[in-house]
């Protein structure tokens, strides 16, 4: 059945849709078919032989490793772990460790490269040319140089009898770093938890005057900081955890008390902090010479000192540039923490190596470190993204 223009009810929807499929598949859809089928027969006979070559030497695939017994020493975790726990444990504890010195390592690093980056533009000579310097030299030097040299000047400090202190309470030696801590297990840890939950209350308590401010209400900024502080304490003092704080004294030939940062973790945090710090230093201070001079001058117009430019009129627009350049920055320092397993610290590389040789389940193991570390990114991207979406939003109002 035809209508007035000669052409069957739903022919034209169908034409949409072909038209659509067109434009996305792209033209020459047979030969693009045939490569497609070539590409998943080659995947299908490389994963057969696989399989095969496996089933020779006694492997078989899949993940029911990780329930088996691990059977070897792990020698810094976040969480309790022995050599008889499971692989899957002891994969969890690699990928924890590698968690925490990313984590602390984009912290550090960020802050230290934003006062880098500001310190190349001082008006001061010497200050601006020592941070070019330093720049200059830890970009043409290799990564993994630089953590072997941090590695031995940590191996190189004095023993626990000689250690340096540099601060009341924390002492420097070939042992690790020792600082002050809660007494108690566990209280660090509720402690560190009380901190994040502050962090989200003032964050969402921000957000919420900023929303009431626009609907011209008023919520008074002591009340979020009431709530941000109260609520975390309220929940601490009611655990009933001892907040004493235990300094580290010296009992024989070792320490006693306090925490115990390890060397290879002190070596290793260092080194990713100072080759990352170079880095988001040229970012920052790339992202400040992007700000158009006019606004320099507006600002000293107004009567605006050098430091209070900085802060309410360029920085805010420099952040636009900043944030993306700076999110790459994080992920490379996130995927060069890999290189611990050079200098002996037990990151998810040196745990999925062990597990590897000792299983054989080689592709299985390489699967888990790429997923892991393509999670840790994602996750991340994701954050890094939602904040450079709320800078453009703000840019536009």
């Amino acid at each position: 059945m035809r209508n007035e223009h000669g052409s069957t009810p739903g022919s034209g929807s169908a034409r949409t849709l072909a038209g659509a499929a067109a434009s996305w598949w792209g033209g020459r859809s047979g030969v693009q078919l045939a490569l497609l089928g070539v590409v998943l027969l080659a995947a299908v006979w490389l994963g057969s032989n696989t399989v095969a070559s496996l089933e020779r030497f006694g492997i078989t695939p899949g993940f029911d490793f990780l329930r088996r017994p691990a059977g070897f020493e792990i020698g810094e975790s976040v969480i309790a772990y022995a050599p008889q726990d499971s692989y899957g444990r002891a994969l969890l504890v690699g990928l924890l460790n590698t968690v925490k010195v990313a984590a602390v390592g984009c912290v550090l690093a960020t802050l230290l490269g934003v006062a880098l980056g500001v310190a190349r533009l001082s008006g001061n000579p010497l200050l601006s040319v020592l941070a070019q310097g330093y720049v200059e030299l830890i970009r043409s030097t290799p990564l993994l140089l630089q953590l072997f040299f941090w590695s031995a000047i940590v191996q190189a400090l004095p023993g626990p009898r000689q250690a340096l202190n540099p601060l009341p309470g924390v002492f420097l030696c070939n042992r690790g770093i020792l600082l002050p801590a809660f007494a108690g297990e566990g209280t660090g840890g509720r402690v560190l938890a009380a901190l994040a939950l502050a962090l989200l209350l003032a964050m969402a308590g921000t957000a919420l005057r900023r929303r009431a401010d626009r609907g011209g209400g008023t919520l008074s900024a002591v009340a979020v900081a009431a709530v941000a502080l109260g609520v975390p304490a309220g929940l601490l003092l009611g655990s009933g955890l001892p907040l004493a704080v235990e300094f580290p004294e010296l009992a024989g030939f070792n320490f006693a008390g306090g925490a115990t940062v390890s060397p290879e973790f002190s070596a290793l945090l260092v080194g990713l902090v100072v080759n990352a710090t170079a880095m988001i230093s040229e970012i920052v201070r790339g992202g400040i010479q992007a700000v158009p001079s006019g606004q320099w001058e507006a600002a000293r117009a107004l009567g605006l000192t050098r430091g209070r430019t900085m802060r309410l009129v360029v920085v805010p627009q420099a952040l636009r540039v900043i944030v993306p350049l700076m999110t790459s920055s994080h992920l490379n320092l996130i995927k060069n923490s890999s290189l611990a397993v050079a200098i002996g610290f037990p990151d998810l590389v040196s745990v999925i190596n062990t597990s590897a040789n000792q299983t054989g389940q080689v592709l299985e193991t390489m699967a888990i470190m790429m997923g892991a570390y393509l999670a840790v990114n994602l996750a991340v991207s994701a954050v890094m993204n939602l904040y450079n979406r709320r800078l453009e939003r703000r840019g536009r109002r």
